[in-house]
């Protein structure tokens, strides 16, 4: 019994032992959030090969040929801005009430939502209360409106189209998230539909701001339709977005800093000094004043939920996999096709290697200054460092801007988006590898002020790579015929598209 219970005491112990030992990594995998977790797989700790050698080899030998191209502006194409409405705006008399709307999402979401909100405000002659923006659930970004946009611009571009508060009165104290989250509230609209009319607000929110004198909209994102909307409505939303929101001044310092390093690059004996207080001096630096801004849209989120094969053995896709069903419980419809389907329909983002390798087709040269526009690459460094051989004169904001300037945007992702909104809006062309809501942004934004935009052809491009025959000559010349008319040209907005991304007719006229 003595010798059973002895054995029973060893074995018991080897377990604590083993368990002592293992539990700072299950402690840690239990408290690291998903979207931030440590490399938990071999691919995620060893670089993929590229999957497309031939390719890259011969793109790294390239010769431009027309890179002169390239660079030229985009040709008036016959429309002008005109976020003004017609006829001058006036405020009603009297305020029907307050609406206050609570938007989650990244900082591109929330930004369409603030320009649904005004509209909605205006359509129901209310007063806007300031949005409040809710915590990122995958970024865990607590940034405020005035942490990210000049409330006082915001509030004085709008101030013939509605009224603007940046806080409730004290009658309204107790209108706030954490009491509409404890209870049902009579005055919470909660049931307004993806794409909702005009009519739907004057039906169902005027009686809550007669009853209550405030309406507080949650969930808002997508609540507006785009179709069917007065042409003042759709003016007014074209001005928010445009017009009025506008960075807080230290986003807006920041960015042209590094603007004008990307434009004209310090000297080595500068580069440890590179302050904002020399931003103004550097013109008369060397450089051809031009550069790329490159928004690689590359996190796990986007892998994961393409359900598409990147190359990193099958560590990866099961770890990809894995992340999937835990995210979204197996409700990705990708899924269900192969890696080769998926390609073929433009549906897999494109990775480093292949961004890469379409810039390097277009004309794109090694003396390209490329900024990565990017919050968070899968993979790190070692995915990035392909597309870094064909472009090493690739920075981001690590690499222009010190520690000391990035002190106010440290680990704030809104804020740290916003300063890769304002150098994608200053760059002389911007390209997104992947669609996605800082992709739509840019995209309208771009297009609202006749810049050069280039949109990946992503079905072409799927089906040129799975050919894994075609020389650097056939794929090059498939590349540039392929994104002719993929560089900024004007597109009408269609049914049910975004005036944010196609502004065209709502937001401009008729030159």
């Amino acid at each position: 019994m003595r010798h059973l219970r002895s054995g029973y005491s060893y074995r018991g112990g080897a377990m604590a032992g083993a368990f002592v030992f293992l539990l700072p990594f299950l402690f840690c995998s239990l408290f690291t959030p998903l979207s931030h977790a440590s490399p938990s797989t071999m691919s995620e700790w060893n670089a993929p090969k590229p999957r497309h050698s031939r390719l890259l080899k011969s793109a790294l030998q390239r010769k431009t040929s027309n890179e002169q191209q390239l660079w030229m502006p985009l040709a008036d194409q016959g429309w002008k801005t005109c976020a003004e409405s017609d006829t001058p705006s006036t405020l009603p008399e009297k305020s029907r009430g307050y609406i206050q709307v609570f938007l989650d999402g990244g900082l591109n979401q929330q930004r369409m939502g603030i320009c649904d909100a005004v509209a909605v405000a205006k359509i129901l002659n209310a007063t806007l209360v300031i949005p409040l923006l809710e915590v990122n659930s995958v970024w865990q970004d607590s940034s405020t409106f005035t942490d990210i946009f000049d409330v006082d611009h915001f509030i004085n571009a709008l101030k013939d189209d509605i009224s603007i508060v940046k806080e409730l009165p004290d009658d309204f104290y107790w209108s706030t998230r954490e009491y509409y989250a404890t209870a049902t509230r009579g005055n919470r609209v909660k049931t307004a539909p993806i794409h909702a009319s005009a009519n739907w607000y004057i039906e169902n929110v005027t009686p809550i701001l007669q009853s209550y004198g405030i309406a507080a909209i949650a969930p808002f994102s997508h609540r507006l339709a785009f179709d069917n909307m007065p042409k003042d409505i759709q003016r007014v939303r074209c001005k928010v977005n445009f017009q009025a929101l506008v960075f807080v001044p230290h986003i807006r310092a920041l960015g042209d800093a590094l603007v004008s390093r990307l434009k004209y690059p310090p000297s080595e004996s500068e580069s440890n000094t590179n302050y904002l207080k020399d931003v103004t001096d550097s013109r008369s630096k060397k450089g051809n004043g031009k550069f790329v801004v490159l928004h690689l849209r590359f996190d796990k989120d986007m892998a994961a939920h393409s359900a598409c094969d990147f190359g990193g053995g099958k560590a990866e896709k099961l770890a990809l996999a894995k992340y999937r069903q835990v995210m979204w419980q197996g409700r990705v419809l990708n899924s269900q096709f192969t890696d080769e389907e998926l390609r073929s329909q433009g549906r897999c983002p494109l990775t480093p290697e292949e961004i890469g390798l379409l810039l390097a087709a277009l004309g794109f040269d090694n003396s390209t200054r490329l900024y990565l526009a990017s919050h968070k690459v899968y993979g790190g460094e070692a995915r990035i460092s392909t597309l870094r051989s064909l472009f090493p004169l690739m920075e981001d904001k690590k690499s222009l801007a010190s520690s000391e300037e990035r002190t106010r945007i440290k680990g704030k992702a809104s804020l740290l988006a916003a300063l890769d909104y304002y150098v994608g809006m200053h760059s002389d062309i911007f390209i997104s590898a992947s669609p996605g809501n800082m992709h739509n942004a840019v995209v309208g934004h771009r297009t609202y002020l006749n810049l050069k935009t280039i949109r990946p052809n992503m079905a072409l491009l799927g089906q040129l790579f799975l050919n894994k025959s075609l020389t650097w000559p056939e794929f090059q010349e498939a590349v540039v015929e392929g994104h002719k008319n993929r560089q900024g040209q004007l597109r009408l907005r269609k049914p049910e598209q975004s005036l944010y991304t196609y502004p065209v007719p709502d937001c401009m006229c008729n030159a």
